[in-house]
């Protein structure tokens, strides 16, 4: 898809123009490059089509290939996404400072923790370019976990003067999350605006048949926060009842988040599981393939900006089982196109999965409803035009 001087606005209108980002210099700053490849690329290549200079700086997995041949420069830097090291983060900050010095953004877009506070702080103390905030989902710190309680008290004071920072504005992917920053103090209501999800393509992610034996997937990093051992509990529950039905783990494993699962505990359960298995991590261009070849996704999380493979699964049709929780909720609507089920709760969790697979007729009617919703509301064309009206008004603020 390719974006020249105007978009489609929220209302299907081609109104926007674009030729303010004409010699511009948009750095998108990430913690790491599959995360942009897989959530941003779209927006960065409306950016570069409408002529800007692109540069995405981020952690580096290899990925970063895939942009240079996109034409959007690629500069890595040290994101350690797990720790707190203060001498890990000290030479992640410096790398970040000397990286903006040099580089001189016309705008800087920030996505994920890190990112934002250290990208907008430092920002602020340029103070000579506007700063696009991306808070795509509150994570582990935001959690109800002990630890979190403890490192939120202390991320709090940097998040206020990050986004903070009066030439910013703040992308939220869904009002809860908009709700407890705004009413924790931590940014002013002016400076913030919703954007839902990242969008989808949904001329790539379209309908296909169902495959002959119930498949249901579970697509996400391999995280206990993801639901995982809901997931795994569920399917023994199942399996008495449905011997054909195979449940699969779609995702990496990412041994640098908090909530990781180790490759061996996933492996242990696949060889004690004959009807579990685990496909690893796919490519972004798999998906609609990977998807193409299931019946139901779950995903039991315990928390969540907005999932992207929820609006991907919706609009290949297929419906939807996952927890009531903010940016879960704003794509599933409860036995329209999916179920909700509470989080922690495996038995709820199989209970709706047992409601789909004793009815294929209601397994085609909710993927069809879910495709009208998501290819009506979450198409990454409006995704992306909202998100370039925000740079627009920055623009014009900061002129």
């Amino acid at each position: 898809m390719t974006y020249n001087a105007h978009l489609f606005t929220t209302e299907g209108k081609e109104t926007t123009d674009l030729s303010f980002l004409a010699s511009k210099k948009i750095v998108y700053l990430v913690n790491v490059d599959w995360f942009f490849i897989s959530h941003r690329l779209p927006l960065a290549r409306a950016a570069r089509d409408a002529g800007a200079e692109v540069i995405v700086a981020a952690g580096d997995t290899g990925k970063g290939v895939t942009l240079e041949k996109e034409g959007i420069h690629f500069v890595p830097l040290p994101f350690s996404r797990q720790g707190t090291s203060i001498f890990q983060e000290s030479i992640t900050v410096h790398a970040i400072f000397n990286f903006l010095k040099r580089t001189k953004p016309d705008l800087l877009h920030t996505v994920s923790i890190k990112p934002v506070l250290y990208g907008s702080l430092l920002s602020r103390f340029f103070n000579a370019w506007p700063v696009v905030n991306a808070i795509s989902g509150l994570g582990y710190v935001f959690s109800q976990k002990r630890k979190a309680a403890f490192l939120r008290h202390a991320v709090s004071r940097f998040y206020k003067m990050a986004l903070g920072n009066p030439k910013s504005i703040t992308i939220f992917q869904n009002p809860s999350d908009m709700e407890i920053m705004l009413n924790a103090g931590l940014i002013r209501k002016e400076q913030m605006v919703l954007i839902r999800g990242s969008g989808v393509d949904c001329s790539k992610f379209i309908p296909s048949p169902f495959p002959e034996n119930p498949v249901i997937m579970l697509p996400a990093r391999m995280l206990w926060d993801k639901g995982v051992a809901e997931f795994i509990r569920a399917a023994e529950i199942l399996h008495p009842e449905f011997p054909n039905a195979k449940f699969v783990l779609v995702g990496p494993a990412d041994d640098e988040n908090p909530s990781a699962i180790s490759c061996e505990t996933i492996t242990e359960w696949t060889a004690s599981h004959s009807y579990l298995e685990w496909w690893g991590a796919k490519e972004p261009y798999e998906m609609p393939e990977v998807l193409a070849k299931t019946t139901i996704i779950a995903l039991p999380s315990y928390h969540e900006g907005l999932p992207k493979v929820l609006l991907e699964a919706a609009a290949c049709g297929r419906p939807i089982v996952t927890t009531d929780i903010p940016g879960c909720k704003e794509i599933v609507s409860h036995n329209t196109n999916g179920f909700l089920v509470p989080v922690h709760n495996a038995e709820a969790l199989s209970h709706a999965m047992r409601l789909l697979l004793e009815s294929h007729a209601k397994i085609e009617k909710m993927g069809q409803r879910g495709r009208e919703i998501v290819c009506s509301d979450f198409i990454e064309e409006k995704v992306v035009s909202k998100t370039l009206d925000v740079y627009k008004t920055l623009f014009g603020k900061n002129q």
